[in-house]
């Protein structure tokens, strides 16, 4: 007898969010990362299109998880003229497809998984590699990614207060509304990076800068550092100075290497070697590398995000959307 193929799901920004809590964001994309680590996830470089004449770029990214059996591919696009347009400066959809049948089993709003699976990532991070008693929280760029760290840090630590810095002040100051009012925890506008690193225990930057967006010795004794915004090669958001005194753990090694602007400026200057890049996340949480080693020690995520990410998200939003009986079911 054949099978019945189960229907094809689309899954809006707002069914994504609905689908994805955040505490399930975390424990999916920590799963990720420790199947990635241990060989059960296939990660293909991912392929990158420019469209220079629009300063945009397009990036696909495939991934095949042997356990779950399971295939995803994200189309995300980048286009930095997006803003002046009111268009979002990322956009993506999601495709999950049935590992043992190759059939196409949903398509989701990638944009809002992005932002939710970025922020679980250093959720994860946080709980691994922060101190324990880390109460104050910094955020560098008011833009959705930033809201993202912080709903995610705050699912990780006893976070009291928080402060965010853009140099939109505007931006910067809706940002601290609705973050106070999301997360019933005063969120205050820094006038300065200075100001916003002002005894945090946890520090996210979530820009678009090309260059550092604070100094080195403005950051406090034994700060864990999120840094998800550079993904250029030749753009880094967090001072070499800093990276090469951390305690670097990547989310893919492989991935680093090439695209990551915070680790590749610092190692072309020769203030790291390449092994102070070598430990994953992934291993981290397998207890196969050692995380923060001293309450001092600064300690620094860095991710460009992998195709991984994605698609355990991807998976846990489709079950979930399947149990709270959202989406469209699709014609094939």
């Amino acid at each position: 007898m054949p099978l019945t193929m189960p229907p094809l799901v689309y899954l809006s920004a707002a069914d994504v969010r609905r689908a994805l809590p955040m505490p399930d964001a975390i424990a999916a994309v920590r799963e990720a990362f420790v199947q990635l680590s241990s060989g059960q996830v296939a990660v293909p470089p991912r392929v990158r299109v420019d469209a220079p004449l629009e300063n945009g770029v397009a990036l696909f990214m495939p991934c095949h998880a042997i356990e779950q059996k399971l295939f995803g591919l994200k189309l995300v696009t980048l286009f930095d003229e997006n803003r002046r347009k009111g268009l979002p400066l990322i956009q993506a959809l999601v495709i999950v497809a049935d590992g043992a049948t190759g059939t196409p089993l949903a398509v989701m709003d990638g944009s809002t998984l992005t932002a939710l699976r970025t922020g679980a990532a250093s959720g994860v991070a946080t709980d691994c590699l922060a101190r324990d008693d880390a109460e104050v929280a910094a955020v560098f760029g008011a833009g959705v990614q930033g809201r993202t760290q912080l709903e995610a840090v705050c699912c990780v630590r006893r976070i009291r207060r928080a402060r965010v810095y853009d140099a939109d002040a505007s931006a910067a100051d809706r940002f601290a509304a609705e973050m106070t009012q999301r997360l019933g925890l005063p969120v205050q506008r820094a006038a300065s990076p200075a100001e916003a690193l002002a005894d945090a225990a946890v520090v996210c930057t979530a820009t678009t800068s090309s260059r550092p967006v604070f100094q080195d010795r403005e950051l406090a004794p034994g700060a864990h550092i999120n840094a998800v915004g550079s993904y250029k090669p030749d753009v880094a958001e967090i001072p070499a100075e800093t990276v090469s005194r951390a305690r670097v753990v990547v989310d893919h090694r492989a991935s680093a290497i090439e695209e990551a602007g915070d680790l590749l400026v610092p190692l072309r200057r020769g203030l790291i070697r390449k092994a102070d890049l070598e430990t994953e996340l992934g291993e981290v949480l397998a207890r196969r590398a050692p995380g923060r080693r001293s309450a001092e020690e600064i300690t620094l995520f860095k991710s460009v995000g992998v195709a991984a990410q994605d698609l355990f998200a991807a998976a846990r939003a489709l079950a979930n959307a399947r149990t709270l009986g959202l989406g469209i079911e699709l014609p094939r």
